[in-house]
């Protein structure tokens, strides 16, 4: 299974949304600049977080994004889900039923064991995905960084996050 970048980007910048103080938001510019990713792609990775409810946006000279609830309400799923879509990352193609010994479509009315297999397979990262919050994230990244690093990216946010418009 692969994950896109966006999904990784998308994570990174709601983690980044946490530290925002109330009524501020950060431009897609931003978020791109502090991360070295083109800003079309993070703005359409934001575009889905938006979407889904993730994050809230506001256009306009005062326009930018900021999480729309709790980051202990938002999960990896969430935000792979908003990216990646929620259809399964496996999809049977029943070749068990092509070539010369293939199957009869009669006899193919449960998944094949391959099919099963990944199913279970895919459970087990969905559900594993679901128990990781954003703010879970967020305090794994403030305990394992350095205050400097910290202090570096609270002088950044204050620097860049900006009053947002009440327009949505």
């Amino acid at each position: 299974m692969q994950i896109s970048k966006g999904v990784e980007w998308a994570a990174h910048a709601a983690v980044m949304m946490i530290a925002l103080p109330e009524g501020r938001g950060l431009k897609a510019e931003a978020l791109a600049r502090y991360h070295e990713v083109p800003t079309a792609y993070m703005a359409k990775q934001l575009q889905a977080l938006s979407k889904a409810g993730i994050v809230q946006s506001s256009r306009g000279a005062h326009g930018g994004y900021r999480l729309a609830k709790a980051a202990t309400d938002i999960t990896l799923w969430d935000i792979t889900a908003a990216i990646e879509g929620h259809g399964p990352a496996f999809r049977c193609t029943e070749i068990r039923q092509n070539g010369p010994c293939g199957l009869k479509k009669k006899d193919c009315s449960k998944p094949c064991q391959i099919a099963s297999a990944f199913a279970v397979a895919e459970r087990a990262f969905r559900d594993s995905l679901k128990t990781v919050t954003i703010a879970d994230l967020g305090a794994q990244v403030v305990q394992n960084s350095r205050p400097e690093h910290l202090s570096d990216v609270g002088h950044w946010l204050e620097s860049e996050t900006m009053p947002l418009s009440e327009k949505t």
